[in-house]
């Protein structure tokens, strides 16, 4: 089995470093500095315990790679690029070379069923780091989790065998049947993504965002989303479920005596990447609300500040916790 890592940003350069370094077959898809430091000076992995710098076979695009059997695509870029890489993809690949969701959210997968006819979901769990060209970093001596299943439910040969060579790259990876109970309930967990970048948390958690002062706009996030479930009939992974896989498998430390500064979305504004994941974060709890007659004023509202972090290129930490409030009272007062 060959990996091809689409989008060798944090998750997708972490994952495409270990497994380079446990010597199995991969190349990265990357662009723009990230991709030319790689083609240089090779990728660059930073962990708790060590600095890697590994070669890499690394391309721009899908038509630079000559695809063969057993072949398998890793989506490893935020949602809002994904529908033009699976349509590059597919011009390169052919629609029957498999697919895997290593994404947030729920609706990668949606996407690529339309094109192609295996696809599967992965619950990605791994505090990696991407804000310099050419290198990438774990805070976690165990990696991270990358649970896979096929989609929409099931799991087969393939979902074992893409396991199997993770866990083999020092990755804790399960094949599980029911993969998108599992993201839905990963999904609650990143609702706090944009509000981590709009108030300028670092490591976030309940216990985090309440001595930020924000505990209640979280709390009132994910009761939206649980509303909002509920209405559609969703099932997802308990916080009970949640937190005994991520104790089993993960704990964060420092690299390089720091801690993390922040998940995906903090990274995308601090680096000033020109969009964040959030319309597919948030904003799926806002579809679901508007499907279902579900109010969801925070998640709106924070989908609206997390826009305006990016128009008008606004860093980390920009928006007061009381001005978010207003923002939502607004909304709701609106709806």
């Amino acid at each position: 089995m060959r990996y091809i890592v689409y989008g060798a940003g944090a998750v997708g350069g972490v994952i495409a470093a270990r497994l380079q370094q446990h010597g199995q077959g991969v190349v990265a898809i990357a662009r723009g500095a990230h991709l030319d430091a790689m083609r240089a000076r090779g990728l660059m992995l930073e962990t708790p315990d060590e600095t890697l710098t590994l070669p890499i076979a690394a391309a721009g695009h899908p038509s630079e790679i000559d695809f063969r059997d057993g072949d398998v695509a890793l989506l490893t870029m935020k949602t809002q690029h994904t529908e033009r890489a699976l349509d590059d993809l597919r011009a390169a690949a052919g629609d029957d070379v498999p697919v895997v969701c290593a994404q947030n959210g729920v609706e990668n997968e949606r996407l690529a069923l339309r094109r192609f006819a295996r696809v599967y979901g992965m619950l990605v769990v791994l505090p990696a780091t991407y804000l310099e060209p050419g290198i990438v970093q774990i805070h976690a001596g165990a990696n991270g989790i990358l649970d896979c299943g096929r989609y929409p439910a099931g799991d087969d040969a393939l979902a074992a065998e893409i396991a199997a060579g993770l866990e083999a790259a020092g990755f804790s990876a399960h094949p599980v049947a029911d993969i998108m109970r599992w993201k839905y309930g990963k999904l609650l967990s990143n609702l706090g993504n944009a509000l981590q970048a709009a108030i300028g948390l670092g490591v976030f958690s309940f216990d985090a965002a309440r001595d930020a002062g924000v505990g209640d706009v979280l709390a009132r996030l994910r009761d939206e989303a649980v509303a909002c479930y509920r209405a559609a009939g969703i099932a997802w992974a308990s916080d009970e479920e949640m937190d005994a896989r991520r104790q089993d498998a993960l704990r964060l430390r420092p690299v390089g005596g720091k801690p993390r500064g922040g998940g995906s979305t903090w990274q995308s504004i601090a680096r000033g990447a020109g969009s964040v994941e959030t319309d597919f974060l948030n904003g799926e709890i806002v579809l679901l609300g508007r499907i279902h007659g579900i109010p969801t004023p925070a998640n709106a509202a924070l989908q609206r500040v997390a826009q305006r972090l990016v128009r008008e290129r606004l860093g980390p930490g920009s928006i007061a916790p009381d001005d978010l409030r207003r923002e939502i009272a607004a909304e709701a007062a609106s709806a």
